[in-house]
């Protein structure tokens, strides 16, 4: 009953959990999944669709899907009432305009609207706030109207009054200018947010879905229990691990509780974990599923676009701090088990490591080839996934075929299981991308009003008068503007707001304190922040979900989960005063290899500070100069490398005496 609560919960969030009972409904939410999943693939294939066309059929379907597939909290599940077929129609209508009239729009009008336009316009711009509030959350829309409206008021605008001068550098705009803005530019809803939607990300959920339907993500959880079930806390361990490598394809941390956790959880209460402390391991390592390479969310593919920068690239700056995050959440985990006093699985227990190995080894083949063609022939991201998606299809059927030969069954029955799967995962693609497309469609509308108001130079102007100029503050600033967020806002949504507000105001204020700090650092600062929204009490959506399977309170569950991924928090701090983390500017093997160990020396200090456990339980006295060793190991030097190695030998021969007292 538990799992199905949390299977519930994913459905809700990112699958839709409508099921109606009358037959053609369920066919019509079908074919619309599988047909948005087959355009989508033929879209990239053949290359021949404006992206300024394609942004608008992509929204259409998800339109479709938003209200046909996701009830209102209040609406039923059986059945599609009367409201949820007007509205998709409205708003597929509303977006498809945009495609038959492209030619008038563009060349005929010049992007100057016409009445017709602005109707259109406001129907679009109505069908996506409710679409927001139903399948993203209230926060989304309500910023974008208060931005909306912040747009219209002044004395040239809709809203004629005179406001403070200290925010306000326009003069107000008419609906028909904002409409203009929003539904007839490249820097509204079809800006870059929801065309990399329906380029990069959608391509990259779909090879996700089916490499899931194919049964990688069993198989990972098992190798995970093969290698660590026997250790102390092994199957805290092989959470984490499992975790992670289903994060490599998956970029979606709610999935990643469900597909894992189902198994972990149960094993972790098993062997002495608490509820809450079973379900917050797997939220910690499941959240950071998403800073993964090679899929790192959607949120990754829109900053590469920010930014300029191929993804390829990307993922390399995203690599270390990746893998020093789970070192250190496996690192969180094995003092925990030491607390807890934690025992290990039996062996008999547990899947032999060659057997499972062997038995899904074909599942690393085309993310492999994800990886050789992103970082090593350098393909373009959608041609990249495209192809290891079609390697994929192809292994699912020779993998059914096989097993079908097996068993001794007809060949047809390893096609019609093969048919099924790969059905299943176009399926299972489009209804996850729901969310996605409808969150950058909205999120659009704030990046278009940010552009179209100059509102970035005045929150410079606030945030620098409140910090003071102190970098230092500023930062802790955006990072708890970015928890606030991620309070109501996935983490897409999250870090398209925090990108078109705050990481501006953190590039002109280090500019100005003469601080030479990649761009790319500050979006990823943000970008991590906005990750951990998914265990952020009180909405985080992952706790809910592990909390379900594990029968704890989410509440709890999510304060621990935040609790084990403090470390997270403090990754960015990292790169931002050292950027050599993200491997820039590297000048050898020795000086990377001299960053990456004080940087992950840090890590291992904060996380031992935090936990108050390094040999046994540390008093207070002991955690104080820990965390002062994690700081000084931010930013490499001799001084305060020794300074940072002087205070953990000190602390470790302080618990070697206590314990042997």
């Amino acid at each position: 009953m538990s799992v199905d609560k949390a299977e519930e919960l994913r459905k809700t969030v990112e699958f839709g959990a409508r099921a109606p009972k009358i037959a053609w409904q369920r066919w019509l939410i079908l074919l619309l999944a599988v047909g948005w999943s087959v355009f989508q693939v033929w879209a990239t294939w053949s290359g021949r669709i404006d992206p300024l066309r394609l942004g608008p059929i992509h929204l259409a379907f998800a339109f479709a899907l938003a209200f046909l597939a996701y009830p209102s909290r209040r609406g039923p599940r059986e059945r599609i009432p009367l409201i949820d077929w007007v509205l998709p129609i409205l708003g597929v209508i509303g977006a498809m305009y945009v495609v038959v009239d492209y030619y008038g729009i563009v060349a005929v009008r010049g992007g100057v609207p016409i009445q017709r336009d602005v109707v259109m316009g406001t129907i679009t711009l109505v069908v996506l706030f409710i679409a927001s509030f139903r399948v993203v959350s209230p926060a989304l829309p309500i910023i974008a109207g208060v931005l909306i409206f912040y747009a219209a008021m002044g004395p040239s605008g809709i809203v004629p009054i005179r406001p403070p001068d200290v925010l306000f550098l326009h003069s107000g705009y008419r609906w028909s200018q904002i409409i203009q803005q929003l539904y007839m530019t490249a820097e509204g809803i079809w800006g870059t947010p929801i065309r990399v939607s329906a380029t990069f990300v959608y391509l990259f959920v779909l090879f996700g879905a089916l490499l899931d339907k194919a049964g990688a993500g069993r198989f990972f959880v098992d190798l995970a229990y093969s290698l660590l079930g026997t250790f102390r806390g092994g199957p805290a361990k092989a959470a984490v691990v499992g975790s992670m490598l289903t994060g490599v394809v998956s970029g979606s941390s709610i999935a990643n509780v469900v597909t894992t956790g189902t198994f972990t959880i149960p094993l972790m209460k098993r062997v002495g974990y608490t509820p809450e402390k079973a379900a917050a391991t797997e939220v910690a390592a499941s959240t950071n599923g998403q800073l993964m390479p090679p899929v790192m969310g959607a949120a990754a593919f829109i900053m590469a676009d920010f930014l300029g920068i191929p993804y390829a690239k990307l993922i390399v700056y995203a690599a270390v701090p990746a893998v020093l995050s789970y070192i250190a959440l496996f690192y969180v985990v094995h003092l925990e088990a030491l607390k807890l006093d934690i025992k290990s699985l039996p062996r008999a227990e547990l899947p032999l490591f060659w057997p499972t190995l062997l038995s899904g080894l074909h599942y690393l083949i085309p993310v492999a080839y994800l990886l050789y063609a992103l970082i090593i022939i350098r393909l373009t991201p959608e041609r990249s996934a495209l192809n290891a998606m079609l390697l994929l299809i192809v292994l699912i059927l020779v993998q059914e075929l096989w097993r079908s030969v097996q068993r001794r069954e007809r060949v047809v029955v390893g096609l019609r299981q093969a048919s099924t799967a790969v059905i299943g995962g176009f399926e299972a693609g489009a209804r996850n991308m729901v969310t996605i497309a409808i969150a950058t469609g909205a999120a659009g509308i704030i990046v278009g009003i940010v552009t179209m108001t100059g509102l970035g130079f005045g929150l410079t102007d606030i945030v620098q008068a409140l910090s003071g100029g102190n970098i230092i503050i500023v930062l802790v600033l955006a990072a708890v503007a970015s928890l606030i967020l991620g309070m109501g806002l996935p983490t897409t949504a999250n870090y398209i707001v925090m990108a078109a507000l705050v990481a501006p105001v953190i590039v002109n204020l280090t500019k100005a304190a003469g601080m030479d700090i990649p761009i790319v650092a500050i979006h990823l600062f943000v970008f991590f922040f906005g990750i951990l929204a998914d265990d952020t009490p009180p909405v985080g959506l992952a706790a809910y979900a592990a909390a379900a399977i594990a029968r704890s309170d989410p509440i709890k569950t999510g304060i621990q989960g935040f609790i084990y991924d403090m470390r997270t928090a403090i990754l960015p701090f990292l790169f931002i005063f050292n950027p050599e983390l993200l491997l820039i500017n590297i000048g050898g093997f020795a000086h990377g290899a001299h960053v990456i160990l004080t940087a992950l020396v840090g890590m291992l200090a904060f996380v031992a500070a935090t936990q108050g456990y390094l040999l046994k339980r540390m008093a207070w006295w002991e955690r104080i100069p820990m965390l002062v060793a994690a700081f000084t190991l931010i930013k490499p030097g001799i001084v305060t490398d020794l300074i940072g190695l002087g205070l953990i030998l000190l602390v470790y021969a302080s618990q070697r005496f206590r314990r042997s007292a």
